[in-house]
């Protein structure tokens, strides 16, 4: 979202201040750490100064403070950010805890650290603690929903995502996401309609804040006009997808509506124009995460295109670079759009393979978006799809 990031910059610019008055303040020094790391982490500034910055930071903390149990929290924040090093996240953490046994924060990011090792109940387990010293946190509650909505828990993720609507009455985008989930969880759009308006574009606020949610449920719905405006009130170029690990390109999107329209001209024109931009991304990318991630939308655009061996090639790269045994987050999301992949170019056995992975383990498949995104249309009907389909249907 545009304006975390804005808020992002804004916090940097605040915090260097802080510092410049306060050359003490050891507090300041790492939440400016943290805020650099989400900028890397996050791509909108993934450069090796961001994370000079980030550790820079950090040293001028341990300088004012040698065992300070705030800086090994920053520290090992700046490890998960900037280097997906978990294990080391994971060391600082146990040093952190030692000083600051009662910091939520701790808990917080040691279930974080969790849930990309794919240790999924430990995750639970350090962020209902994290909970318990800090029932207020809206950071804290978000993590310990979304984990329990991952794990397919919908009951325990929609009691958390209560709490924060409780917390939080006036922020209707709380609604939205709970709504979302619940089509995840059910393929019932109809909580999501009674959020966004019966044509899922109704509410203009919640259209230019969330736009990527109402235009994925616009999809699901196979409403290409309320896909088309939700498309046209998202600013950014791109947008996360799904989980929002990978992202569309405003061309790919549009590709998909004007498909959806049945206007297959303008549809490969579309997605022709994606495929020139995107490749020029995958060729900038620094590191194998966002390599992964790229490539992956790149296979997309050439699965849409009907460019088969590209696309199958460039989503099997991407699942090779960025496997759930390395983040369990982003390689179940990498490894979902394979699958996508494969069914949109006929490749049904492979499709399936995926699936089946993905029916079992968590971030993989939900029944909603199984059984209601066009992208597996190419399966329907097949029995080993429905019976993938069914095993995943509320019970």
């Amino acid at each position: 979202n545009a304006a975390d990031y804005k808020d992002c910059f804004q916090a940097v610019d605040l915090l260097n201040q802080a510092v410049a008055r306060d050359p003490g303040f050891l507090l300041a020094y790492c939440r400016l750490a943290e805020a650099h790391d989400v900028l890397y982490f996050t791509s909108v500034d993934r450069t090796p100064n961001r994370l000079a910055l980030a550790k820079a930071a950090i040293d001028s903390a341990f300088r004012l403070k040698p065992d300070s149990g705030e800086a090994h929290l920053a520290l090992a924040a700046h490890f998960y950010l900037g280097y997906l090093d978990y294990d080391r996240a994971r060391d600082e953490l146990a040093i952190a805890v030692r000083t600051l046994p009662n910091n939520a924060r701790i808990f917080e990011w040691s279930g974080r650290v969790d849930r990309r090792q794919g240790r999924w109940h430990d995750a639970v387990r350090n962020l209902e603690h994290a909970m318990e010293l800090d029932p207020r946190n809206f950071n804290i509650l978000e993590a310990a929903a979304v984990t329990y909505s991952y794990m397919r828990d919908y009951g325990q993720a929609q009691a958390i995502f209560d709490r924060i609507i409780a917390l939080e009455p006036k922020n209707i985008a709380n609604r939205l996401w709970r709504a979302c989930w619940i089509a995840f969880e059910q393929a019932d759009l109809r909580p999501v309609q009674g959020v966004l308006g019966k044509n899922f574009t109704d509410n203009p606020a919640l259209l230019r804040t969330n736009g990527p949610w109402c235009f994925a449920m616009a999809l699901w719905a196979r409403d290409p006009v309320a896909a088309d405006r939700a498309l046209a009130a998202i600013t950014e170029n791109t947008f996360g997808a799904r989980m929002g690990s990978i992202v569309f390109t405003r061309a790919y999107a549009a590709g998909l509506v004007a498909r959806m329209k049945g206007d297959e001209d303008g549809a490969r024109a579309a997605f022709s124009a994606a495929r020139m931009e995107q490749e020029k991304v995958v060729r900038a990318q620094p590191d194998d995460l966002t390599q992964s991630v790229e490539l992956c939308s790149l296979g997309l655009i050439d699965a849409a295109l009907g460019r088969k061996q590209e696309a199958l090639s460039e989503g099997r790269r991407a699942a090779e670079l960025l496997p759930v045994t390395k983040t369990a987050i982003e390689g179940a999301e990498i490894l979902y759009f394979y699958a996508a992949i494969c069914a949109q170019v006929g490749e049904r056995d492979l499709a399936i393979e995926q699936l089946k992975t993905l029916a079992k383990i968590p971030v993989g498949a939900h029944y909603g978006e199984l059984r209601l995104d066009p992208f597996w249309d190419p399966l329907r009907g097949d029995p080993r799809f429905e019976e993938i389909v069914a095993s995943l249907a509320p019970k």
